[in-house]
């Protein structure tokens, strides 16, 4: 049976860890990032490819994302909601994602995050992770300019 106390640890851990992965995103610390996720996570990411199966390929995405995001970072959550009793929980955030662009100017853009979690020998993992944007039917283009 889950207590008041369990849920609000596991909401609190899952916190924790939502604040530890943004700063390994902003730090570009691709070690530090994928310590976050299960070996079989399944990622639907908003660009480059319709899902990513593993830790691998969601490794090799991660470093693809860093590669074109030149000088400092900005990797910021809000609104975000969680869920969680002792071994499942979710979360979903806005996320402003951006850096400086090759004219040497600050880009970012707001996408929609959420995260599903497990809990694995002891550790909370994210299994599902889902980003998207909203998108203009007409133009086909993403809505990266709208904000909260």
């Amino acid at each position: 049976m889950q207590t008041a106390t369990t849920q609000v640890s596991a909401e609190a851990a899952i916190l924790e860890l939502l604040e530890s992965w943004q700063a390994a995103v902003r730090a570009k610390d691709i070690d530090a990032i994928t310590t976050h996720y299960a070996p079989n996570i399944v990622a639907f990411d908003a660009i480059a490819a319709l899902q990513f199966k593993g830790i691998e390929a969601y490794r090799q995405h991660w470093e693809t994302c860093m590669a074109m995001c030149q000088g400092p970072m900005t990797f910021e959550l809000h609104e975000v909601t969680i869920e969680a009793d002792g071994h499942t929980a979710f979360c979903h955030a806005l996320i402003n994602c951006g850096g400086t662009n090759d004219k040497g100017e600050h880009e970012s853009g707001w996408t929609r995050m959420t995260a599903g979690y497990r809990r694995i020998d002891g550790r909370w993992l994210v299994v599902h992770e889902h980003f998207s944007a909203p998108f203009d039917m007409a133009s086909g283009k993403a809505m990266l300019n709208l904000e909260p």
